[in-house]
């Protein structure tokens, strides 16, 4: 598996996915992501569901001129096959303090749920490509978190030190990404 940790050009996989900086023709894509209840009712801190298209634009023009420095950034999920927009990933510094950094990926409500696991390895492959030694992903009890655990994901506790919801943290270290390791080398689901 091939990745290439530049996402001003487009980082890609070989795979079915590959993430690439927002662009203005990108609105109504995300508005397919952004505007479902569906998608935005789970992530952490909970993504608002945009009301409509030229909301989705502001937001599109403002996540394209963040200029948020390596390895953080707001992208698009892109099929390689058609270049068509499955969803959006961030990797973003958490508050308070910004000493860790959050992962998140939301998916069309008709996305394949191994488009979630890939588009989670490539937001943990940029973390790690650009020396973070690990990344949390936060979700509220009771969400989905099979493509979590399946990047090695692992559970680490509850708390309510971010965004001051009780959310359920998992972390995920460099050695915890390898999927070539044995069986025996990942961390406990």
């Amino acid at each position: 598996m091939t990745i290439t940790p530049d996402v001003r050009s487009g980082l890609t996989l070989s795979g079915a996915v590959g993430l690439t900086p927002w662009r203005a023709a990108d609105v109504d894509d995300a508005f397919a992501v952004y505007g479902a209840a569906a998608v935005t009712s789970w992530p952490c801190p909970q993504v608002a569901r945009v009301a409509d298209l030229a909301a989705m634009r502001v937001l599109v023009e403002q996540w394209g001129r963040e200029g948020l420095g390596a390895p953080h950034g707001r992208w698009a999920v892109r099929r390689l096959d058609d270049g068509g927009v499955v969803g959006g990933a961030t990797l973003l510094p958490l508050p308070p303090g910004d000493e860790d950094t959050g992962m998140t990926w939301q998916l069309r409500p008709d996305a394949d749920a191994q488009l979630a696991e890939e588009t989670a390895f490539l937001v943990a492959s940029q973390a790690f490509a650009h020396g973070l030694d690990e990344v949390f992903a936060l979700v509220r009890p009771g969400a989905d978190t099979t493509a979590i655990r399946r990047n090695g994901m692992y559970w680490v506790g509850e708390t309510s030190k971010y965004f001051g919801l009780d959310l359920q943290v998992y972390r995920l270290r460099v050695a915890d990404l390898d999927r070539a390791a044995p069986e025996g080398h990942h961390p406990p689901s």
